[in-house]
C-alpha cells in the first residue's frame, strides 16, 4: 500500500482541533504531529480540516438509487455501485445500508413485498467483490405493523453483517403516525389513495398490529441477539415507549418524535440519534421535535443523514457552531456512532487507528470535501 502524508490540516481529534499532520500507512494512521510544516511528498492541506471519515447508521439512500421513480426499479448493482460512490463523495467511509423487513401482501390499500435478503446478497456480493469504495454492514429495519417479519428475520444470520437491528411500528395513530392527518397527507400524496381507502388501510393496519404486534416484537429482540447485531428503536414518541425500550435493550433511539421521548431516554441510558435534515431545515418536515432543541438541551448523541447524504458533514459542523466546538460537533458523526454500535477501530483520530479519514474546507457555513481515504486508498 502507498504512503500518504496530510501535512499543514487542522485536525479534528477526539477533544480537540489542532493544526499538524497524519501519515496513513498499510492502511492504519501510522502517527501524528504538530506543526504547519509541510515535509517533501506530503499533500499540503493548507489548514484544510482533516477528520475521521464519517459513520452513518442508518440511511434511506439506496432506496432512492432503487426507484428513482414511483413503479421504476432500477438494475441492483449498479444502484448499490452509484449509492456508494455517492456516500464516498460526501465523506461517509461506513454505512450501515437500512433494508426494511416485514411485509403485507393481503391489504389491497397498502401492499408491499418482500426485498431484504435478496437485496443484502447483492449488496454483500459486490463488497467480497471488491466492488465498492466504502465500508457496508446491514440494518435491518423491522416493521413490526406486518404480516411476514419472522419469516423474513429467519432469513439472515451472524454472518450477514447486521450491524442494527430497528424496531419499527408504523401502525395509524401510533409514534411517527400519531397524528392521522399527518399520515393521511403522506399516504394519499404518494399513493394517491382515496378517502374510503385510507379509511380501510387504517382499519387493516391497526387490525393487523392488534393481532401480530406483540408476538413480532419479541422475536425481533429475539433475532437481534442472534445476529450480534445493536437493538434501536424507532419514532419514540412517549416516556412509557422509551421505558419498554429500554426493557427490550434498546441501545439507541432514532429520530424521537417528542422531547418528552428524549428526555426519557437519556434518564434511561439510551443515545438519542437525530436526522441532520431536521437540523439544517429548522425542524422536522412531520412536525416532530427539533433536532436543534435537543442539541440546545445537549439531548442530541448521534447525527444521521437519513434521506439526505451530504446533510451528514454539513449537519456536524453546524452543531460544531451551535456548541462552539468542532470536535464535538464532529464526534456527533465520527466517535459517537462508532461507539454506538461497537466499532473500535474507526472514528477517531488516533495511531493504529483505520485509515478512514477526511479532508474538508469549510468556505462559510458551507463544506466542501476535498479528499476521501478508505484504509488509506483514496477513493473520492
Amino acid at each position: 500500500m502507498t504512503e500518504t502524508l496530510l501535512a499543514n490540516a487542522t485536525l479534528v481529534l477526539p477533544d480537540e482541533v489542532l493544526r499538524g499532520q497524519i501519515r496513513l500507512t498499510q492502511g492504519r494512521i501510522a502517527d501524528m504531529a504538530e506543526g504547519t510544516s509541510v515535509p517533501h511528498g506530503a499533500i499540503d492541506c493548507g489548514g484544510d480540516l482533516v477528520m475521521p471519515g464519517l459513520i452513518e447508521l442508518h440511511t434511506d439512500n439506496l432506496e432512492r438509487h432503487i426507484q428513482p421513480r414511483p413503479k421504476v426499479d432500477w438494475p441492483h448493482q449498479a444502484a448499490i455501485v452509484a449509492h456508494d460512490a455517492e456516500l464516498a463523495s460526501v465523506g461517509i467511509t461506513t454505512v450501515f445500508d437500512a433494508l426494511r423487513v416485514g411485509s403485507i401482501l393481503t391489504d389491497a390499500t397498502n401492499t408491499y413485498g418482500e426485498y431484504a435478503r435478496a437485496l443484502a446478497d447483492e449488496i454483500l456480493d459486490l463488497r467480497a467483490q471488491g466492488a465498492l469504495k466504502i465500508s457496508h454492514f446491514l440494518h435491518l429495519r423491522a416493521e413490526t405493523c406486518s404480516e411476514t417479519l419472522i419469516e423474513e428475520l429467519a432469513r439472515f444470520g451472524p454472518a450477514d453483517r447486521i450491524g442494527i437491528v430497528s424496531l419499527m411500528d408504523h401502525t395509524p395513530g401510533e409514534r411517527q403516525f400519531r397524528d392521522l392527518s399527518k399520515l393521511k397527507e403522506y399516504v394519499v400524496g404518494k399513493h394517491g389513495m382515496s378517502e374510503d381507502g385510507f379509511a380501510q388501510h387504517v382499519a387493516s393496519q391497526r387490525a393487523l398490529r392488534a393481532r401480530l404486534g406483540a408476538r413480532h416484537e419479541a422475536a425481533v429482540v429475539a433475532e437481534a441477539r442472534r445476529y450480534g447485531a445493536t437493538l434501536a428503536s424507532h419514532d419514540d414518541t412517549t416516556a412509557d415507549q422509551v421505558a419498554i425500550s429500554a426493557g427490550h435493550g434498546v441501545h439507541f433511539a432514532e429520530f424521537p418524535t417528542t422531547l418528552d421521548a428524549a428526555e426519557a431516554c437519556h434518564r434511561h441510558g439510551i443515545l438519542v440519534m437525530m436526522g441532520a435534515p431536521n437540523l439544517i431545515r429548522g425542524g422536522s418536515h412531520s412536525g416532530n421535535v427539533a433536532a436543534s432543541k435537543l442539541a440546545e438541551l445537549g439531548r442530541l448523541d448521534v447525527l444521521s443523514s437519513d434521506y439526505v447524504p451530504s446533510s451528514l458533514l454539513s449537519g456536524a459542523l453546524m452543531l460544531g457552531d451551535l456548541w462552539g466546538d468542532v470536535a464535538r460537533g464532529i464526534a456527533t458523526v465520527t466517535a459517537a456512532p462508532a461507539g454506538t454500535v461497537g466499532l473500535t477501530d474507526r472514528g477517531r483520530l488516533q495511531t493504529g487507528a483505520r485509515a478512514d479519514v477526511i479532508r474538508v474546507g469549510r468556505v462559510g457555513r458551507a463544506a466542501s470535501v476535498r479528499g476521501v481515504w478508505v484504509q488509506g486508498q483514496r477513493v473520492a
